[in-house]
């Protein structure tokens, strides 16, 4: 680990509870009154937070709309050498956030950067739902409707994912998400949707995403999808391969093959990489192949 410069300041990934005022750390309260500076995603609520702690730390808003221009704000102040803290409305920043722009200036700065961890409303959510974490992905927000390749890309990649998938979703996107996961990935996939985590009203619906898009739920929701086993992937995978041609491929020799991929728009690159893919074999022996170089 690179020595701290000593007159630059520190910047501080601070986790804020995600519900529960009870969860916020004693080393987190001491940290934003201690700092120069808080920057938060939303400074109308993390007064509230603040208030409620009696921290009198003056806040800056840092937020997806403003990320690229007050982060060289805040990278100015660091070089100067004040300390500043960033919060999320909840949870810990940085994840699905805009805080990684910061981090990320702050490590091409030379700056300092460590966290005070806390509350994290994708592992509570994984941990409350009983499907395995030994493999999980964080998705996040998938993209919106106006995306709509990118959101179908990213929906057709998830529907043969075998990790258990984490996404969040808002409240008025909510019910448009569950369809499309249910048509992509199945109406039987099992689902853990988690509401209100760590409140009064806490919530958890354990289904599946057919019945679950059949639902009205309100609020905001980290949904915990199962992943497929590993033969139910592998099926998918040889599927997608019959419908897409390529067992007609694997008919051709590897050069012919390979043409047939380039004609389809793939680099030559990239054909190489999916003829070896579609015939089981080491990218480097179809390239010799390819190339004439074993005759």
């Amino acid at each position: 680990m690179a020595e701290r410069i000593s007159e630059k300041g520190k910047l501080y990934i601070v986790a804020t509870p995600i519900g529960n005022l009870g969860d916020m750390s004693y080393r987190a309260v001491e940290t934003l009154r201690s700092v120069s500076l808080i920057a938060a995603e939303d400074t109308r609520n993390s007064i509230k937070l603040l208030n409620h702690f009696e921290i009198k730390t003056p806040m800056t808003s840092y937020h997806e709309h403003n990320k690229y221009e007050k982060a060289e704000e805040l990278i100015a102040k660091l070089r100067s050498g004040e300390d500043i803290a960033i919060i999320t409305d909840a949870g810990t920043p940085c994840i699905s956030d805009p805080g990684e722009v910061l981090v990320r200036r702050c490590a091409e700065e030379g700056i300092e950067v460590t966290g005070v961890p806390g509350a994290c409303a994708a592992i509570n959510a994984l941990t409350l739902s009983g499907f395995s974490s030994r493999h999980f992905l964080f998705v996040g927000f998938l993209p919106g409707k106006k995306q709509k390749k990118e959101r179908e890309r990213e929906l057709m990649r998830l529907s043969s994912e075998t990790a258990t998938m984490i996404l969040y979703e808002a409240p008025h996107h909510l019910q448009d998400t569950l369809k499309d996961l249910c048509d992509k990935l199945g109406q039987d996939r099992r689902v853990c949707l988690c509401r209100e985590m760590t409140k009064k009203h806490e919530e958890l619906i354990r289904t599946t995403l057919g019945d679950a898009a059949a639902l009205s739920p309100r609020g905001e929701y980290v949904l915990i999808i199962e992943g497929l086993s590993e033969d139910a992937a592998e099926a998918l995978r040889a599927k997608e391969r019959k419908d897409s041609g390529t067992v007609m491929l694997n008919e051709l020799d590897i050069p012919a093959h390979i043409e047939a991929l380039m004609e389809k728009g793939l680099t030559e690159k990239e054909a190489l990489k999916q003829a070896a893919l579609d015939r089981g074999m080491q990218k480097r022996e179809v390239y010799r192949v390819w190339h004439g170089l074993d005759e």
